[in-house]
């Protein structure tokens, strides 16, 4: 069973047994509302012989008494303890009475009723707990994890074959791509891979598409993230999935890393309002490190 089914169980079973006990109390005290008169008027009634029958039931929370009265009215009333002294006046009154013992339940519904609501909750407590702490995917405290896709050999099917209208733009990239399949070539001749590209354009002219037929000609991992994916309310965030997603494509090296709308955090430095201490500074900056 997963943890969404999980959590959905749990949360059913908690609001069926708070909806158990509103209810239960309601029920009592409707049933206790419903023609209750106090211990010391129904011993007034019993006297003036206006009482006909009653049932005295012993209980843990102390004695209940329902009696039928002359104009077969239902009363009931309560009493902390059995008094020894009601029964010779139901005697001396004529009232037909019967004593039932007191009902003893099984040890283990005992604690079911009494423990099981609370034990319910810590266990829910303890379960959302660890979901917070990141024991479950997508956790509450795992907002310094990188957000970027991996598309890896056979999930990336893009190839210089499906870029049209950008021939210029593949024949400066292809050395990359030569790099990436033989890098032993280039090292012999101290060449040097570029440690980045700059794919500048307006919006639909292939940025994209062109980045991905580069990690699929050279059959690399290729991770995909947008620059606004880095910025978020939490200070040092976003440095945190620049750390954490470089640590990524370095266990997955050779390997692509293709940062969409970059602008989005790459600007001047020092231009913000916040100066160094700005969210978007800091990505920027933890970005240059990378």
């Amino acid at each position: 069973m997963n943890n969404q089914w999980f959590s959905k169980i749990a949360v059913w079973m908690v609001i069926a047994m708070v909806l158990f006990t509103v209810f239960k109390q309601f029920d009592t005290r409707s049933a206790a509302g419903s023609g209750y008169m106090g211990y010391s008027e129904f011993l007034d009634e019993v006297k003036a012989r206006r009482i006909k029958s009653a049932t005295i039931q012993e209980g843990q929370g102390g004695t209940e008494i329902v009696a039928v009265t002359q104009d077969d009215r239902r009363v009931r009333t309560t009493a902390t303890y059995l008094d020894r002294g009601l029964v010779g006046d139901l005697i001396a009154n004529d009232v037909k009475f019967d004593v039932r013992p007191r009902e003893e339940g099984s040890l283990l519904m005992t604690l079911l009723v009494s423990w099981g609501p609370m034990l319910l909750l810590i266990g829910v407590w303890i379960y959302f707990m660890r979901q917070m702490q990141g024991g479950g995917k997508g956790g509450a405290f795992s907002f310094g994890k990188s957000k970027a896709r991996l598309l890896d050999e056979s999930t990336n099917p893009v190839t210089f074959a499906d870029v049209a209208g950008c021939d210029e733009a593949k024949e400066e990239v292809k050395e990359v791509v030569d790099f990436l399949r033989d890098p032993q070539k280039f090292q012999k001749l101290g060449g040097r891979i570029p440690r980045g590209l700059l794919l500048v354009g307006p919006p639909g002219t292939g940025k994209t598409l062109l980045a991905k037929s580069i990690a699929g000609e050279a059959k690399v991992p290729f991770f995909s993230i947008s620059g606004s994916d880095f910025v978020e309310m939490f200070v040092g965030v976003g440095a945190s999935r620049v750390r954490d997603m470089f640590d990524n494509a370095k266990k997955n090296a050779p390997c692509i890393i293709f940062i969409d709308e970059i602008d989005a955090v790459g600007r001047q430095r020092g231009a913000g309002l916040g100066g160094g201490n700005d969210e978007r500074e800091q990505t920027l900056n933890q970005m240059l490190v990378e």
